[in-house]
Formats: structure tokens, C-alpha cells, sequence
């Protein structure tokens, strides 16, 4: 069983930073990717980052590139997002995600709402 919670999300003007944090518990996620989605109201969940369990890779979708960055750090069991020059449609709830022995795990979501 693992456990994943996100924390770090708020209300934030266009242009500022957050970083959002998703912390693992339970049988260790930290032989595996891990992955940020969010969704939008009325939208579907989209991927929006992924890193793998060595951080040797990471991809962030092109409508958060050069402004999103992903980290983790596995003795802390812990991913990050980093998030700078927020925009107003980068305005949704935040998930993470992961897999153990072929079961997925998602967090309960961190809400990001950003206003022009």
C-alpha cells in the first residue's frame, strides 16, 4: 500500500512561483517513475510531468515547458514541482502519481489557482 499527498498548492497572481511536494508512504514508490497530472474544471486530467526513479529523465508537457521543473528526492520519498511565471490556465487541481507491483496510487490533489 502506498500513500501519496501533495501539499504546496494556493492562490497565486500571474507571474509568481510555487512548488508543489508529493510525499510518499507505505511500500516504497522509489524503484519507479512518478508523475504530475492536473485537471482543469470541466476538463480532462492531463499529464504534466514525469521523472524516473533515478531522476536520469524527466519530461514536462509543452504548454509548461521552460516554466515547469521536476525533481524528486527518494531518501525524502518525496517529488517536487517546481512552477514559475504562473499563468491563469495553469489554474487546477495538481495530482501525483505512481505504481507498485503494477497498482496505481494517486493523491488526493493540491489546488493551484492563479489570477490575472
Amino acid at each position: 500500500e502506498v500513500r501519496l499527498v501533495e501539499s504546496g498548492g494556493g492562490s497565486v497572481q500571474a507571474g509568481d512561483s510555487l512548488t508543489l511536494s508529493c510525499a510518499s508512504s507505505g511500500s516504497t514508490s522509489a524503484s519507479n517513475p512518478m508523475h504530475w497530472f492536473r485537471q482543469a474544471p470541466g476538463r480532462d486530467r492531463d499529464l504534466v510531468a514525469t521523472i524516473t526513479s533515478g531522476s536520469d529523465w524527466a519530461w514536462v508537457a509543452d504548454s509548461v515547458k521552460d516554466r515547469f521543473t521536476v525533481s524528486r528526492d527518494n531518501a525524502a520519498n518525496t517529488m517536487y514541482l517546481q512552477m514559475n511565471n504562473l499563468k491563469p490556465e495553469d489554474t487546477a487541481v495538481y495530482y501525483c502519481k505512481t505504481y507498485v507491483d503494477t497498482v496505481v496510487y494517486w493523491g488526493q490533489g493540491t489546488q493551484v489557482t492563479v489570477s490575472s
